[in-house]
């Protein structure tokens, strides 16, 4: 049986809170044994929720906060607001060691910094990097950093290279983590001085966590070749924002053909489970569940305008990383 864990939530950030992150804690406590909940925010507005998805009483604290941090607020103005809101707390009951990890779908920015500010970096990392699950032809990928970093050195992306493929390996034992730089071209000569110098160090070094395969270019990210993809922020950023922007043109543009007439709303009937497997490939709230990795306990940021599942999701990779034993894998690759 697994060890009891417990996970700390700021239940006031994102839109359409807290519904959604109450009833995303139901749908994980539903699947999931041994799991408890420090919850952080409005009790007027939690305990309500409670009732209605039938919480059991003995998988959850209730702290009440009476401040939160609001969608628009900076970094600094959010760090600013003190000490009592929901996200401040929350972080504060990981670093006081009283939950294993913390998940949050609000202001990202506040995230980033109050984590920083209260939680210390694993020894010999320099920067955090943001990762986040996509769907390939022959699994999960790890692909980071997707925004933490704009600049990066080469010493960031080894260091990605290896807190990827223990973020891989703690949420699929059973894989070997593949590593691959992503760059403007496959042959060895091509990208930036640094990417070049990263190549030659991982090409060159044995590493016993992972493989390291080379370069990957954006349109072969989702062929499976590889499962760790890394690069700095500003490029992993823009691919992740091209990838979001083309799975929903496609769905739409596959929702619209198929209800625009008799033939095609006869063709889905006819298709209805291919559809419907095709459909779930590519819905984000199935992969909800970004990792601010570097910190030496896990921060996990759900997408803010997800729903109820999408942050079930983000619990479910929250506890994975636990239960994988993550941070204790990067603190001994990372040496």
């Amino acid at each position: 049986m697994n060890n009891p864990i417990t996970i700390a939530i700021d239940a006031m950030g994102g839109d359409n809170s807290p519904d959604k992150v109450i009833e995303g804690i139901k749908l994980h406590s539903n699947t999931s044994r041994n799991v408890n909940y420090k919850i952080f925010g409005a009790k007027d507005l939690i305990n309500p929720l409670i009732s209605k998805f039938e919480i059991s009483k003995d998988r959850f604290d209730l702290i009440h906060t009476e401040n939160i941090v609001l969608g628009e607020d900076t970094a600094l103005s959010a760090a600013k607001r003190g000490k009592d809101t929901s996200l401040w707390l929350a972080i504060d009951s990981l670093k006081n060691n009283n939950a294993q990890a913390i998940v949050s779908a609000g202001n990202t920015g506040a995230l980033f910094l109050i984590s920083k500010l209260n939680l210390k970096m694993i020894e010999n990392i320099d920067k955090p990097a943001l990762s986040a699950l996509w769907p390939s032809k022959k699994g999960m990928n790890v692909v980071l950093d997707l925004g933490a970093n704009i600049e990066c050195n080469t010493k960031n992306l080894i260091d990605f290279s290896i807190m990827g493929s223990a973020l891989h390996k703690a949420l699929f034992p059973n894989e070997n983590p593949i590593v691959a730089l992503l760059n403007i071209g496959s042959e060895e000569l091509k990208g930036k001085t640094i990417i070049k110098e990263a190549y030659q160090i991982l090409n060159d070094k044995n590493f016993s966590l992972f493989k390291f395969k080379g370069y990957i270019e954006g349109n072969n990210i989702m062929d499976g070749d590889v499962n760790i993809i890394v690069s700095d922020g500003f490029t992993g950023n823009i691919a992740l924002k091209t990838a979001e922007g083309t799975s929903n043109f496609i769905i739409n543009e596959l929702k619209s053909a198929i209800t625009n007439s008799f033939l095609g709303k006869l063709s889905s009937i006819i298709n209805y489970k291919n559809l419907k497997n095709f459909k779930n490939k590519l819905d984000p709230r199935l992969y909800n569940g970004a990792i601010l990795l570097g910190l030496n306990k896990p921060v996990i940021k759900s997408h803010g305008s997800t729903d109820s599942i999408g942050f079930a999701n983000s619990l479910k990779v929250c506890e994975q990383t636990i239960r994988g034993q993550l941070i204790d894998q990067i603190k001994v690759n990372i040496k």
